[in-house]
């Protein structure tokens, strides 16, 4: 099977997915809100953002100074539309593994069930 067009490898580990994910459900977000939606250390989210920055798909900007600074960061449009490109590509893989449920449980699938099927009736007939 191909990869799908829009598939970025840049964005599909887990950590920058769901970075990518969060900021494009908003449009900036204060850093300690992500590293504590996401459960990160400082350390491991700024290593993520700076990745995603570099790439061009992240702005991210400071604001004040000394110990008022924060740090606010936001989807560029090139971010917003590789995060898009890559949810549709990752449809298109569920998706592709669709027809073979479309027409009915795999085999696999079906000789999986049956076992289990099996035993609930045989419980409900020995009214268990």
């Amino acid at each position: 099977m191909s990869t799908p067009s829009g598939f970025d490898e840049l964005i599909h580990p887990s950590t920058r997915l769901s970075v990518v994910a969060l900021l494009a459900a908003t449009e900036w977000a204060d850093f300690p809100f992500i590293r504590d939606s996401l459960s990160l250390s400082d350390s491991a989210l700024s290593k993520q953002l700076h990745t995603l920055e570099e790439a061009g798909y992240l702005e991210i900007r400071k604001e004040g100074g000394g110990r008022k600074r924060r740090t606010k960061v936001r989807l560029t449009s090139r971010g917003r539309t590789a995060f898009e490109g890559h949810v549709a590509a990752l449809r298109a893989i569920v998706e592709g593994a669709g027809p073979a449920t479309a027409a009915g449980p795999a085999p696999e699938a079906a000789g999986a069930t049956a076992p289990v099927t099996q035993q609930r009736q045989h419980h409900a007939k020995a009214g268990r």
